[in-house]
């Protein structure tokens, strides 16, 4: 009897290692219960922009897909939603994207300072300018690729430019003579934005040239001697040789003035390029428009160059691994050069290199771009999170002296007061001290 039921016993232990072996063989050959497991693990979420790179993105989104297995959901929205949609999401923590295009120059230093992206360790930031990547970068570890970028430009009138003997300035004494000299028939010699608000972005390589700052290790300085001078100096070139209410004009009808052939010279971003020269809205013929490098100041040469769009991952990501996949094609080298192609200035040192490239683009654009890559300054404005009511108090001053073409005798003293609020609001927000 004990011999049978050890035999039993051995038995039945045969018959269950069995019973495993097939239930393990079954199931490794139903790829259907491998790969429903995957396809449930490699599904992420990532929000866009409406914006030709998003679209460009979209497009080729099903080649990443294929290659990667993995199942991109995607939604596209206007700027404004989306930004609406990651602040509010992540702050009650039900957002559940995993990659998301942002604007760094007014949501960076939030989402940095809430912990809402993940830091990027292991992407390859060699092919991107020093410069685009400081916005991003918390605890000396990046936290953005930097896409899209801007940087601040010359556009002139070659025509008139040759019809008066002058050459294009090259400095801020020179852009003020031409300036007066091309002010006639009609014709202002130079604008850039009037309006207070708007103005500030203009202004900061005017004040970045003379050596200032709007802000200086966590506190405002634009009161400082070198940034008067270069508000004074905006305040002559736009009150002395600008149109008639140019205080209250922004990009939009510089543009226009620019456009019909009543403007000289115009400072702004380089975006608007392909406006000015397009046929079907600008009487000045693309052959008569100049691009030049930002003019260099007494002390410096570092118009902005502005990280306009970039590329984070979600710290509440659940699926680090496919997140940092989508990353890596989604601002990938090839990515960036089809981008290219399609008018979009790309932050990628190579594309800009690649004469496959930059035989398709203007070789004044080109060469802006690599001088700004590698002096530009990387804010146009200060970066601080009450930034909307700073441009508020810094217009202010820079409509004290356009409408006195620089010459207000109370322009020290009243950016004096600026300075003291916007300290507040960095003190406020427990910036003062710390914001860039």
């Amino acid at each position: 009897m004990t011999r049978l039921k050890c035999g039993c016993g051995n038995m039945k232990k045969l018959l269950l290692i069995l019973s495993l072996l097939l239930i393990f063989a079954a199931c490794k050959k139903n790829p259907s219960t491998e790969e429903t497991f995957t396809e449930q693990q490699n599904e992420i979420r990532v929000l866009l922009p409406q914006h030709p790179y998003a679209d460009i993105l979209i497009a080729m989104l099903p080649e990443f897909e294929n290659e990667t297995g993995i199942k991109v959901n995607f939604e596209q929205m206007n700027e404004n939603n989306l930004a609406e949609i990651q602040v509010n999401g992540i702050a009650e923590k039900t957002f559940t994207a995993d990659v998301f295009m942002t604007r760094p120059p007014t949501e960076s230093l939030m989402f940095l300072k809430n912990d809402w992206v993940a830091p990027l360790e292991n992407y390859d930031f060699s092919d991107y300018p020093q410069n685009t990547i400081e916005i991003g970068v918390k605890n000396d570890v990046p936290h953005l690729v930097p896409l899209i970028v801007e940087w601040h430009v010359l556009y002139y009138r070659k025509d008139l430019f040759a019809a008066a003997g002058i050459n294009v300035p090259t400095n801020f004494a020179e852009l003020e003579e031409a300036a007066k000299i091309l002010n006639k028939d009609g014709v202002s010699g130079f604008a850039s934005r009037g309006a207070g608000f708007p103005a500030v972005s203009q202004l900061s390589s005017f004040i970045y040239n003379f050596g200032g700052r709007y802000i200086e290790n966590g506190e405002a300085v634009f009161d400082s001697p070198q940034a008067l001078e270069a508000i004074r100096l905006y305040g002559r070139l736009l009150g002395v040789s600008g149109p008639s209410s140019v205080n209250t004009m922004s990009w939009s009808e510089v543009m226009s003035l620019f456009q019909a052939g009543n403007l000289a010279m115009w400072t702004d971003a380089s975006v608007f390029y392909g406006q000015i020269v397009d046929p079907e809205v600008s009487q000045v013929s693309a052959e008569n428009v100049g691009v030049a490098k930002f003019p260099a100041g007494p002390v410096s040469d570092e118009p902005y160059l502005i990280t306009a769009w970039g590329m984070s991952i979600s710290s509440m990501t659940r699926d680090i691994d496919s997140a940092e996949k989508f990353l890596n094609w989604a601002t990938s080298r090839e990515m960036a050069k089809k981008a290219m192609l399609a008018n979009i200035p790309m932050t990628r040192r190579s594309v800009w290199n690649d004469e496959s490239v930059t035989v398709h683009i203007n070789p004044e654009i080109v060469e802006t771009m690599l001088h700004a890559s590698q002096y530009g300054y990387p804010y146009a404005m200060p970066l601080m999170t009450s930034i909307f009511r700073a441009r508020e108090s810094i217009g202010e001053v820079i409509s004290e002296s356009i409408n006195t073409g620089g010459t207000s005798p109370r322009l020290n003293a009243l950016a004096t007061q600026k300075v003291a609020e916007v300290n507040e609001l960095l003190k406020t927000d427990g910036e003062f001290g710390t914001a860039k």
